[in-house]
C-alpha cells in the first residue's frame, strides 16, 4: 500500500452500487492512502460490507449517512470531515467502477504541483458508452463554458477530479442547490467563478453492462430536468458576474 498522505484524500460517494463497489475500493485503495468513502443512505447492504472492510484497514474511512440525500449532499459531509482532519484536496470518483482508479497517482501528483488549481478528469469514452449520454455532455459542456468565459473546463459532468476542498466547501455551504447530481457541473463552473482554475487530464470512462454489475441511477427526465433547472439560475448568476469575469480575463 502507498505511504499515507496528510493532504490528499480518496472520497467516493456511494449509493446503492451493489458489490462493484468493493472492487472500486481495493483498487483505489492498491493507489493511494487514506480512501474516505461516504455510504448515502444505501440499502443494499454495501455499508456493512465496507466497515468490514475498513476493520481491517487503517487506510479506509467509511462514514455510514442515515438517509440518502444526493451525491452533492456525501461530498459535502466528506470534505468537511476532511478539512477538520487538515486535508487540503479530495479526488472523489464514484463507486461503479466506472473511474481509472489506475490514473489516482497521476491525478494527485498534479493537483500537489499545482495545488491552487482544481484536476479536472477528461473522459475518453469506449465503443460501448451510450451515445445518448455521450452527445447529451456537450449540451452542458457548451453551457458550462459559455458560463465561465471559456476558462478551460474540458468536460462539466465527468466525477474523477480533485478538488481543493476549502474553497469547494465555503461554496457549498453558501448555497442550498449543489447537493444531488447536479453536483459535479455547478461545482466546477462555481469554482471558476471563484478563480479556482482547471487543470483537464485525460482518462478513461467505462460504462459496466449490467452483467458487469453495472447500476446506473440515472434518470433520463428527472436528471436533464434538473441539468437545465441548474444552467438557468447559473446562467442568472453569469450575467451578474459578467463584468467581474470580464475583468478578470483582461488582467
Amino acid at each position: 500500500m502507498p505511504d499515507a498522505s496528510t493532504t490528499h484524500l480518496v472520497l467516493i460517494p456511494s449509493y446503492n452500487p451493489g458489490p462493484a463497489v468493493l472492487d472500486t475500493v481495493r483498487a483505489a485503495r492498491a493507489q493511494w492512502t487514506p480512501v474516505w468513502v461516504v455510504v448515502d443512505g444505501s440499502t443494499d447492504g454495501t455499508a456493512a460490507q465496507l466497515q468490514a472492510m475498513a476493520a481491517s484497514d487503517p487506510g479506509l474511512t467509511v462514514i455510514v449517512l442515515p438517509e440518502n440525500s444526493g451525491k452533492g449532499a456525501a461530498v459535502l459531509e466528506g470534505i468537511e470531515r476532511a478539512a477538520a482532519a487538515g486535508f487540503t484536496h479530495a479526488l472523489t470518483m464514484d463507486s461503479d467502477g466506472q473511474h481509472p482508479a489506475g490514473l489516482i497517482p497521476d491525478f494527485m501528483a498534479a493537483s500537489q504541483a499545482d495545488p491552487d488549481a482544481m484536476v479536472l478528469g477528461k473522459p475518453v469514452f469506449g465503443p460501448e458508452a451510450p451515445a445518448l449520454r455521450v452527445n447529451g455532455r456537450k449540451v452542458s459542456n457548451g453551457w458550462a463554458n459559455l458560463e465561465t468565459l471559456w476558462m478551460g473546463i474540458g468536460d462539466s459532468l465527468y466525477g474523477f477530479r480533485v478538488y481543493p476542498v476549502a474553497p469547494l466547501a465555503r461554496i457549498m455551504r453558501g448555497n442550498r442547490f449543489m447537493r444531488r447530481f447536479d453536483f459535479d457541473p455547478e461545482a466546477v463552473v462555481r469554482l471558476c467563478w471563484a478563480g479556482v482554475r482547471p487543470l483537464n487530464l485525460d482518462a478513461p470512462v467505462r460504462y459496466l453492462s449490467a452483467d458487469e454489475g453495472g447500476v446506473s441511477h440515472f434518470k433520463y427526465l428527472r436528471d436533464n430536468a434538473l441539468l437545465t433547472w441548474m444552467h438557468t439560475r447559473l446562467f442568472l448568476g453569469f450575467v451578474l458576474r459578467l463584468p467581474l469575469l470580464i475583468l478578470r480575463r483582461l488582467t
